[in-house]
């Protein structure tokens, strides 16, 4: 069985904006963690084919996400493997999207291909977790 965890947010932002946070490692230290935890260490080689790296930190140890961007079409989709001790270390897939709706973008994760009932309750839990801070962390960066 595989199994696939999807959350969206409508955000305050550009779509253009919302991409690039996706990509810059700066930016996803900031948000790319999950609450209560410290910023995230992260590389990205942003090519078609490059290797990603991000390290959270939480009060349980050090996580490395890693994979490698398969699609890039700013500001429209990004797409990239996943791997990390909660899928086993076998690679998963993500696809995020974004569409304008009005003065701000729809952000939606989609992550497939998670191993187990386990893996689908983590990543549902941090993804929604990782995208509200993303959410907010964008929404007051417009307004700075």
């Amino acid at each position: 069985m595989t199994a696939v965890v999807t959350v969206s947010r409508r955000i305050a932002a550009s779509a253009e904006r919302l991409f690039d946070a996706w990509l810059d490692p700066k930016s996803l230290a900031v948000w790319m963690r999950r609450d209560g935890s410290a910023p995230s260490g992260a590389v990205a080689d942003r090519r078609v084919g490059g290797a990603f790296a991000i390290t959270m930190h939480d009060p349980n140890g050090s996580f490395v996400h890693a994979g490698n961007y398969t699609v890039i079409d700013r500001p429209h989709t990004l797409e990239f493997t996943w791997r990390s001790a909660a899928t086993h270390q076998t690679d998963s897939v993500v696809r995020v999207t974004f569409r304008p709706d009005g003065d701000a973008t729809v952000v939606e994760v989609r992550h497939e291909l998670l191993p187990d009932a386990e893996a689908v309750q983590r990543h549902t839990e941090g993804w929604t977790e990782i995208i509200d801070r993303y959410a907010r962390t964008l929404a007051e960066e417009g307004r700075a």
